[in-house]
């Protein structure tokens, strides 16, 4: 009796333990799911109603229409030029003194980890390492190796919780400024920095696809955020800077 017993036991203990793994399989992905969801509900769908002084402009037949505009700018081979050789040395040095003033402010620091969304072929990441923040990188939509990676700030291409600091002066060019603010908050470690330059008050280059009228859509859209500071500013064309940072809970 007790041999057919261990036979049998034998024979069950591959199903057994196949039973075993399926569940414990089954019960950890119970348990990441609801998080992956929530997060790609708060980055992904668009607010009921826009605030009043944030507009989107119209025009667009499809996300890809939009991208192929924003690729137009970027790809144009003059402007590319530009930003390479004679405007290089001059932006590198306005970045640096905007990056220094920050970490003169304790919002940026040599160790911090830190990201320059829209960063076209890197300036801002140059003047970035130039200062000491040397774990610093951006993204755009055309890579710009080995300063800029290929990314869509719609869908930033990292984990969450990457980055210390964040730094776009491309806000304006957001189609869908919730998703923009979304990634942001999704990838930025929880009480780390986001910093924007953003142009308040009037429209702003024919590459925009939305117009900003006050600092008030921007605290409405950070939602997991505490408004820090504002100041003004004389930045390529942009008139503000406004510093976020993220809720540490």
């Amino acid at each position: 009796m007790k041999t057919d017993l261990l036979k049998l036991l034998l024979i069950l203990k591959p199903f057994l333990l196949f039973i075993f793994l399926s569940l414990s399989i089954f019960a950890f992905l119970s348990l990441k799911t609801p998080h992956q969801t929530l997060q790609k509900t708060a980055t992904t769908t668009p607010p009921e109603k826009l605030p009043s002084d944030l507009k989107i402009r119209p025009g667009y037949s499809s996300y890809d229409a939009y991208l192929q505009r924003q690729l137009n700018k970027t790809l144009n081979p003059k402007l590319r030029e530009i930003w390479t050789t004679r405007d290089w040395d001059r932006k590198v040095k306005v970045f640096s003194g905007f990056f220094e003033n920050l970490k003169q402010r304790d919002l940026l620091f040599n160790g911090s980890k830190s990201l320059c969304i829209g960063a076209r072929v890197g300036q801002e990441v140059a003047a970035l390492k130039r200062i000491g923040v040397n774990d610093s990188v951006g993204i755009d939509l055309v890579p710009y190796p080995p300063l800029v990676l290929k990314g869509d700030f719609h869908h930033q291409p990292f984990d969450d919780e990457t980055f210390d600091f964040e730094f776009s002066n491309v806000f304006d060019h957001a189609l869908y400024p919730w998703k923009f603010v979304g990634e942001i908050e999704r990838t930025l470690k929880r009480g780390g920095i986001c910093v924007l330059h953003v142009l308040l008050s009037r429209r702003a280059d024919k590459y925009s696809a939305n117009d900003l009228y006050s600092v008030k859509p921007l605290e409405e859209l950070f939602k997991n955020s505490e408004l820090m500071e504002i100041r003004s500013i004389d930045g390529f064309g942009l008139d503000t800077e406004v510093v976020f940072r993220k809720n540490k809970n």
